[in-house]
């Protein structure tokens, strides 16, 4: 996967020049709309072989929320302007900066808090061995998870149960069938709101 990181390296670069007066844009606009916080959210994550790192994405929630780390299309702690960002994921271009330095991929895992990485058993533990990705097989069949969360009586468990049981699985394919072409077309697909 050498031409993989090369890629990630050279693109990010790239996106972060060509992306930067949108990066100024709604980093004012989330001064203007969302007051009283930063512009951007920090957090810990869970990354390849286990590792921490800090992720950046552009804040989209209220500041000091108590919310679970499932996130549920509607629920009050995200703001109006923050579901904009959410809807066309203007929320995760600060990722670029973390493809750049290395902690992550264009393509791969979307990374979990850490506990997450914790549940992985045997084979599945293999998902370790992938850089998490801003985009990815996951991520496009349940482009709508949040939407879907809504419809459960228990977002937390149907997440557990359900959802990060099938990425594990479509992620350890991913890993087994990866190939630069693939990547390519996942990213396409991000681009163009499509499924694979």
């Amino acid at each position: 996967m050498f031409f993989k990181s090369i890629f990630d390296r050279g693109a990010s670069f790239f996106g972060l020049i060509l992306l930067f007066p949108v990066l100024i844009v709604v980093g004012v606009l989330i001064r203007i709309k969302m007051p009283g916080g930063p512009v951007i959210f920090k957090q810990k994550r869970v990354g390849q072989h286990g590792q921490l790192f800090t992720m950046y994405k552009f804040r989209s929630m209220t500041v000091n929320h108590s919310g679970s780390s499932v996130s549920v299309k509607g629920e009050s702690r995200i703001t109006p302007f923050g579901a904009v960002l959410r809807r066309y994921k203007l929320d995760e271009l600060p990722e670029l900066w973390n493809v750049l330095v290395g902690d992550m991929s264009f393509v791969g895992p979307r990374p979990d808090v850490p506990g997450y990485a914790d549940k992985l058993k045997g084979d599945n533990r293999r998902m370790l061995l992938l850089k998490p990705g801003i985009t990815g097989p996951a991520s496009l069949k349940y482009r709508n998870e949040e939407e879907l969360l809504t419809e459960q009586d228990d977002p937390q468990q149907y997440n557990d149960e359900v959802l990060f049981p099938d990425k594990v699985r479509i992620n350890i394919e991913y890993l087994d069938n990866w190939s630069f072409w693939n990547d390519i077309k996942i990213i396409i697909c991000t681009i163009l709101g499509k499924n694979l």
